[in-house]
């Protein structure tokens, strides 16, 4: 279903997956407490379970909640965030195994987009992955974004977008993984 950001906040996403976008590219997530939303993203994406998920969340509070180790970087994070660069920190307890594919590690952002923020505000932190079927670019454009709509529960009315995925930097390890637009270093 296709719906505005003003009903989506109205709505009970429990177990739900939604598309949306964010300040990079369109986004398919779910709640993070959710496995049935998680393996459900997982399935449509045609996604490897061994790749994890990233975890968008609205504010730093929300970030300091999911993470072990967060003082240490949280320069890059008052200097980029919101933005488009997800730093990986060691997760805490509440991060499922699922979202992280085992890993103990969880890749976390900040958008800079008001329809996200807005979702993230409302609703808590999101296991979120790029709008695609894995190894295909990621969607950009709102009309691209509805291939997907009878696959999931609804997508949020958003605006083209002309941006690259988020650069990710490995707080644990001290190095780049994806280089985006966001220069570390």
């Amino acid at each position: 279903m296709i719906i505005d950001v003003e009903k989506i906040l109205e709505v009970d996403l429990k177990d739900k997956v939604i598309i949306f976008e964010t300040d990079t590219v369109y986004g398919i997530g779910c709640l993070i407490e959710s496995e049935i939303g998680i393996k459900r993203i997982y399935e449509i994406k045609k996604r490897e379970e061994k790749k994890p998920l990233a975890v968008l969340c609205a504010n730093i509070d929300q970030v300091k909640n999911l993470v072990s180790d967060f003082d240490k970087y949280s320069h890059l994070a008052e200097k980029h965030w919101p933005g488009a660069l997800t730093l990986i920190f060691k997760k805490s307890s509440l991060v499922s195994d699922t979202i992280t594919s085992g890993f103990n590690t969880v890749g976390v952002r900040i958008p800079n987009d008001i329809i996200a923020l807005e979702i993230l505000e409302k609703f808590g932190p999101m296991a979120v992955t790029s709008l695609n079927i894995s190894s295909e670019p990621a969607l950009l454009k709102f009309e691209d974004t509805l291939i997907f709509e009878n696959e999931v529960n609804y997508v949020v009315k958003g605006k083209d977008l002309s941006s690259i995925s988020s650069t990710v930097y490995d707080c644990v390890n001290n190095k780049v993984l994806r280089q985006g637009t966001i220069i570390i270093g």
